[in-house]
């Protein structure tokens, strides 16, 4: 069995695919490489560069590698952007999946896994853990995008029979080793690494929230863990007589504030964090966003294992990669 990771030369991709691979996978990686950094990759592992939207690809890299299921990472994946650019978005995340499931139901392939997001919940009713039975309600195109997608991946795989599967990531973090870092500056570990850089403090979105100590709380799962999930994913969808619709929730069950975000970051990193910037609200901000990974844990065997201090850690080794003279605190 040969598993093709679109995205694989991306952030999350690359670890997914790695982890794979290490665990004794047959991989290719499909990668058009406009955000994926070839190197992630070891020189052996193959990368097929190209889009997912493109069928001429789709069909040869099949053909050529014996491909018998996908994990599909590729994807548009900024909020905001998502809502300046929505055609994008629905282009890259809906129209490029129906491309690339009907090329799998084509030649069939009959295990597909899909990359979804905890974007698809929106604002939760309420402050208790987030399960899979929460009800759905995104608020950006992003969000939008990923249930539609979640809906045409069940739907293909009734109609075709393809084992399917789809992972709601939580907020993603750190890192297996300081090259395979989170290269782009989007989200709040980086973000802050940024500011720190820079001699700035970091902009905190609201501290009037009715949380312990005013901010927003997430919940933050170690790339790592994530990539590992996948893997148990991969091989439950191998098994024979394997069914699809499994969908789960991949967090660490663990809420953690922006203010105790900052302080860990500033401990880690060993520079003094400049005074944070409070500024208003953004709209649509829950005050709390954490997830239930019960289900993963009963239908996996899956649990996560890395701490917030490892993923600022592991993060942190990969700044100062890039920025080597943030090595020495200040």
């Amino acid at each position: 069995m040969t598993w093709m990771i679109t995205g694989g030369a991306g952030y999350v991709g690359a670890h997914v695919a790695l982890a794979m691979r290490e665990a004794g996978e047959d991989v290719v990686v499909l990668d058009d490489l406009s955000s994926g950094v070839a190197g992630r990759l070891p020189a052996d592992l193959p990368l097929v560069r190209g889009s997912y939207l493109d069928r001429e690809v789709l069909r040869r890299a099949f053909d050529e590698h014996g491909v018998t299921g996908v994990v599909h990472c590729a994807a548009k994946k900024q909020v905001g952007e998502s809502v300046e650019q929505p055609v994008a978005y629905y282009e890259a995340n809906v129209h490029g999946l129906a491309v690339l499931l009907e090329e799998v139901a084509k030649a069939g392939i009959g295990r597909f896994l899909f990359s979804s997001s905890a974007a698809v919940y929106g604002t939760p009713p309420s402050d208790d853990v987030i399960t899979e039975a929460t009800p759905c309600a995104p608020m950006s195109p992003y969000g939008e995008t990923k249930l539609a997608g979640e809906w045409l991946v069940r739907a293909v795989g009734r109609a075709h029979g393809v084992a399917t599967a789809c992972l709601r990531y939580f907020n993603i973090a750190g890192a297996a080793e300081p090259a395979l870092a989170d290269t782009g500056v989007f989200n709040i570990i980086p973000l802050y690494f940024d500011a720190l850089t820079r001699g700035e403090g970091p902009r905190i979105f609201g501290d009037d929230y009715p949380t312990p100590d005013g901010t927003c709380v997430r919940d933050y799962i170690h790339v790592v863990d994530l990539a590992q999930a996948h893997l148990a994913a991969a091989r439950r969808l191998s098994r024979p007589g394997a069914s699809g619709d499994l969908t789960v929730n991949l967090g660490s069950g663990t809420g953690v504030s922006v203010r105790e975000m900052a302080d860990m970051i500033a401990e880690v990193s060993g520079h003094a964090e400049p005074a944070a910037a409070v500024v208003e609200r953004r709209p649509g901000d829950p005050a709390r966003s954490v997830a239930s990974y019960a289900l993963a844990e009963r239908e996996l065997g899956w649990t996560p294992r890395l701490d917030l201090r490892a993923m600022v850690s592991s993060a942190w080794e990969g700044w100062v990669l890039q920025h080597p003279h943030m090595r020495a605190g200040g």
